[in-house]
This record gives C-alpha cells, structure tokens and sequence, in this order.
C-alpha cells in the first residue's frame, strides 16, 4: 500500500461571478499546516486563471493541486465582521479590491449543520455525498482526483448566500454581483452556481511517492 500525507484545512470559501465576466474564488483559512491564510482564484473574462497568493508555500501547494495559467505571490488581506447573515467581508490581494456582503443560511446549510463534523470530514462521507452533491449542485463535487495524483475531498458544514458583491481590478469596476457563469475550471470541483459563503474542511492526501510538479512560474511582487 502506497504511503500518503494527509494536509487538513479549515475554513471558508466565497464564490462569485461579475457581469464583466469575472469570476471570484476567495480561500479563506483559519486552520491548515501553515497557519491561517487567505488566497484568490481568479476567472479572468479571456479564460485566463491566476492564483493570488500570499507567500510560496501557499503558490506551490495550492497551484499543484488546482490549475492556473498565472501565479502571482502578493499580500492578501482579509477583514471580516463575522461569518453569518449581515456580515461583510473585504478583501485586498494585489490588483483585486473586493467588498461582499453575507445573506441568509441556505436550506442546504441548515441540512449540513446536522451533520456531525467527525462523521462530515471523513473520507467515507464524501464517498456517499458526492453523488448526492452532482445532483443538488451541479459542477460541485465533495471528492475528486486533484493535481499532481492527490486526492481531495471537501466536507461543508454551512452555506450562506452572498447578497452584495462588488471588486475592482487595477482599479477598474469588474461589473455587478451574478451567478457563477460559466464554472471557473480550477479543479475537478465548482463552487455553487449562486454566490455563496461555505464553511468546509478541505482534506489534500498527498502520495508520498509523487513528484511535485509545479509548471506555472510565480510572479513575485511587483514584477
């Protein structure tokens, strides 16, 4: 049997889509290997993907599990007033300014704080939810076959809509809140089509006997 390393990490995710075409993945992470930390994935509207990314840790492991045409490695700040209904959250990453507002609990989310979060983040849950998950949501999967032979699976505990979305790029409107139109393609995975807040876990088993392959160059600050 092949021996693997499990990376564990904990948090929220935001997605939404702009009526530029712009697509917005926001990782927010309380707890993982590296401590708390946030990044971007970014949908541009030429089919462009890039990673926003704080530090070359966060670069290499999040752009060899998901794919991306662009690496950039900038400060991403995030401040937040809570993670339920009224909260707001802005986010600075390089050339993204980014404001949402959180709505009310999805039914989904009030389904998925019934579960049991040893029984949720468990391998054998996201076997029996993903078919469940394909059906419900379409484009989303709650496990998969990720980058570089890794196996990812996702175990949501809250859902909340996303009410209120406006971001710039270089200091250019990207447009009005929409759907996420068309899926961003990062991974084998969507976020929701509606613009949403999960609160997950998000367990990467990583062979060890795999090569690390990152082909995409990061771009440091300011080049």
């Amino acid at each position: 049997m092949t021996s693997s390393t499990t990376h564990r990490f904990t948090g929220h995710i935001a997605g939404v889509g702009t009526s530029g075409g712009t697509r917005l993945v926001l990782g927010c992470w309380d707890r993982t290997p590296q401590g708390p930390f946030a990044d971007v994935m970014v949908a541009h509207p030429d089919g462009r993907r890039e990673l926003l990314a704080p530090n070359d840790w966060v670069a290499g492991f999040v752009s060899d599990t998901y794919t991306f045409d662009t690496v950039t490695r900038v400060p991403v700040n995030v401040h937040r007033t809570g993670f339920s209904r009224a909260s707001r959250w802005t986010v600075t990453a390089g050339p993204l300014t980014w404001q949402f507002s959180v709505g009310p609990r999805s039914p989904l989310g009030w389904l998925l704080q019934s579960v049991p979060r040893p029984l949720g983040t468990s391998l054998p849950f996201a076997h029996l939810t993903d078919p469940v998950a394909r059906r419900v949501m379409p484009g989303v999967r709650t496990l998969g076959t990720a980058g570089n032979h890794r196996t990812e699976w996702y175990s949501a505990y809250d859902l909340h809509a996303i009410t209120f979305s406006r971001a710039a790029w270089d200091g250019h409107d990207l447009g009005t809140l929409t759907d996420m139109v068309p899926p961003p393609d990062f991974g084998f995975s969507s976020t929701p089509r509606r613009p949403s807040l999960t609160a997950l876990t998000s367990t990467v088993r990583i062979p060890d006997a795999a090569p690390i392959i990152s082909p995409v160059p990061v771009t440091p600050p300011g080049a």
